[in-house]
């Protein structure tokens, strides 16, 4: 287990930037050296003095932002790490869930499926846009009324274990999985499911496709899971895992972008039964699906041969 002294290191220059952090790490450790030298020629316990230096040196993101000369001034210095973290947490989930519902309300109640994508996009950004003034809000009015949160004191005990020089984080690669998991049920989901109002099963990709093609997708998507894994696992980007990516992103676009360039993605029955499908809709809808799969393919396998790239230095 790392030392308490090597936790608040790490933490601390987590958020430096990195051509600085060797050089404010060994500055770093010689000022709490020299600290806890000066309580334990005293005769005070060297464990104990640890503890109370890195105590009495506070946080270790305040302690980050004096070093890269930045200020947590948006709300002020008293709330801004507990702002941050509040409205981080609000805006990952709820514009999401209230973009997804309005757009399932439009499509299915509101019998406005092409109208779907555009309201849920624009009610998603409202929402976070409320979430974002009304949060921030509502720290301003604490800041200046100086109310008391009742948050317990930051102490060593809550510093996190040493990641080393890990890239790729927890949270990243469950996302990650739980995405790609949720791709696969979406799409056997929508081949089963009951959605438009008389009750019938019409499935919005064409059922003929279960023959090859969405198989061939879904075990894409699952080897991608795989690659999610073994990229944790590295603890980084390595060139190997970007061309497996890179052959991913491939195996999935090139036939997605082939199935909607020639018209067999989409379920023929559900064209047939919305007008506005049979009256160009569909081709509108190919030509957007085309180029966001092509941008998010090319960005994701650019930005994971980036990060093998810093990683590599």
């Amino acid at each position: 287990m790392s030392s308490l002294t090597d936790r608040y290191v790490a933490a601390t220059l987590r958020t430096v930037p990195a051509p600085r952090r060797a050089e404010l790490a060994e500055e770093l450790r010689a000022s709490i050296a020299d600290m806890i030298d000066d309580r334990t020629t005293g005769g005070q316990d060297h464990a104990a003095a640890e503890r109370e230096v890195l105590t009495e040196m506070g946080r270790p993101e305040q302690l980050a932002a004096r070093y890269s000369d930045r200020t947590l001034q948006l709300i002020g210095p008293r709330y801004y790490l507990v702002w941050w973290r509040v409205l981080r947490t609000l805006l990952t989930w709820i514009p999401a869930a209230v973009g997804v519902l309005t757009g399932l309300v439009t499509a299915t109640v509101g019998d406005e499926p092409g109208r779907a994508v555009g309201a849920a996009i624009s009610v998603a950004l409202q929402t976070a846009v409320q979430v974002a003034f009304w949060v921030t809000l509502s720290f301003a009015v604490l800041e200046r009324t100086r109310a008391p949160l009742g948050l317990p004191e930051w102490t060593v005990d809550q510093l996190p274990e040493e990641t080393g020089d890990r890239q790729i984080s927890q949270p990243d690669s469950v996302a990650s999985v739980v995405f790609l998991l949720g791709t696969v049920a979406a799409i056997v989901w929508q081949h089963f499911q009951t959605w438009i109002g008389d009750g019938a099963r019409l499935p919005v990709l064409d059922p003929a496709l279960w023959s090859f093609w969405l198989p061939a997708l879904i075990v894409v998507l699952l080897a991608t899971v795989g690659l999610e894994v073994a990229k944790y696992r590295a603890r980084r980007w390595t060139w190997p895992l970007v061309a497996v990516n890179a052959l991913l992103n491939l195996a999935f676009a090139a036939p997605v972008v082939w199935l909607l360039r020639t018209d067999r993605l989409l379920n023929p029955e559900l064209v047939d039964r919305f007008a506005w499908l049979r009256d160009g809709g569909a081709e509108d809808v190919a030509r957007v699906a085309v180029v966001v799969t092509v941008v998010i393919a090319v960005w994701d396998v650019v930005d994971s041969a980036v990060k093998a790239r810093r990683a590599g230095r």
